[in-house]
């Protein structure tokens, strides 16, 4: 007999929107009933952050998953008490960059020993992640690093365009330096078998070039695309992969917004951001590709500017729960 997949879902910064977000999505019918979710944060923060919206659930202090209870209203939370009372919104805090850190850690702990059919991260800041000792850009190299895994991919998903990005959280200058044939053709596949799990058994790939025009056959750039790019595509053809390019990244937006691709590689963040983020905050989530276990996230960051004020839009976390549930087995009774 199976159930639905048990979910840990993570607070993230307690002085950004993290709390709010995740008491209004958890409280939504559609995620109770389709998933088991138990918070890794602070019980108090969250009761402070329901008040901020004007809701009163149950918000319920437990020490293991063998505590949990899974009643209309009953929020479950595996308490690490990391957060003091008076921990004010939106200001960078070290003790709540820590605490985040230990928030994914145990989560990161729950899902490797399959406790957990999957993770879904509430949004950590990284300068206040930094303060506290934890070194890390973001959670996709906070996750690779606690799963011992030597290399992720960040996908973007929303319902009209998918996003892969060959480098992530590094400079310009820098991730143009890191980009090879190698990289290029893993990020490929990790972006394949990622769509051929969600159940696209052929997806038709489009990747990025590096400069305007993919270089214009050699007229802008140093003849990046054919260096660092064509290589990699094409071992990837010779395997069967439908994949494209590298292509002028402006046209292969917009012909995978009107559906003629179901993934597009992105060679940095900004150039696989920015499109995504067009279609709005509401609508994305960011999946960890490559790691042993299931983690998706919100698209968005902590939110300083509007935390505390009971106001943050919770869609995203939503939109992050389902996909966990589409993604994640189901769990065996018992």
């Amino acid at each position: 007999m199976t159930t639905s997949p048990r979910i840990a879902v993570t607070m993230g910064d307690g002085a950004g929107i993290g709390p709010e977000v995740i008491v209004r999505a958890l409280l939504d019918p559609a995620i109770a009933a389709s998933a088991q979710c138990v918070v890794i944060g602070d019980a108090e923060r969250l009761r402070l952050a329901a008040k901020l919206v004007g809701l009163e659930p149950d918000i319920v202090a437990i020490k293991s998953l063998a505590e949990a209870e899974f009643t209309p209203g009953r929020i479950n939370v595996i308490d690490l008490g990391l957060l003091p009372a008076d921990l004010p919104f939106g200001q960078v805090s070290a003790v709540a960059g820590d605490a985040a850190y230990h928030y994914v850690r145990v989560a990161s702990e729950l899902a490797m020993s399959g406790e957990v059919q999957a993770i879904c991260t509430a949004p950590l800041n990284k300068a206040a992640l930094q303060a506290g000792g934890h070194i890390f850009p973001g959670h996709t190299e906070l996750l690779a690093e606690l799963t011992g895994t030597e290399e992720v991919s960040m996908l973007l998903s929303t319902p009209k365009v998918k996003v892969i990005h060959v480098t992530t959280h590094i400079g310009l200058i820098d991730a143009v330096d890191k980009i090879e044939p190698g990289l290029v053709e893993r990020t490929i596949r990790r972006g394949h078998r990622a769509l051929v799990d969600a159940g696209v058994p052929n997806p038709k790939i489009g990747v990025c070039g590096i400069n305007p025009h993919a270089g214009e056959n050699g007229l802008f750039g140093r003849g990046e695309e054919e260096t660092k790019i064509a290589p990699g595509v094409e071992t990837c053809v010779a395997d069967g992969i439908d994949v494209h390019g590298p292509l002028p990244a402006d046209t292969l937006f917009f012909l995978a917004g009107r559906g003629d691709y179901d993934l597009v590689v992105a060679m940095y963040h900004d150039q696989g951001h920015g499109p995504v983020k067009i279609l709005g905050l509401e609508a994305g989530v960011n999946v960890t590709v490559g790691l042993p276990v299931i983690r998706t996230s919100v698209d968005h960051g902590t939110a300083f500017d509007i935390a505390g004020k009971g106001v943050a839009d919770h869609r995203s976390m939503i939109e992050a729960l389902r996909l966990a549930v589409e993604m994640a087995p189901e769990r065996v009774a018992g």
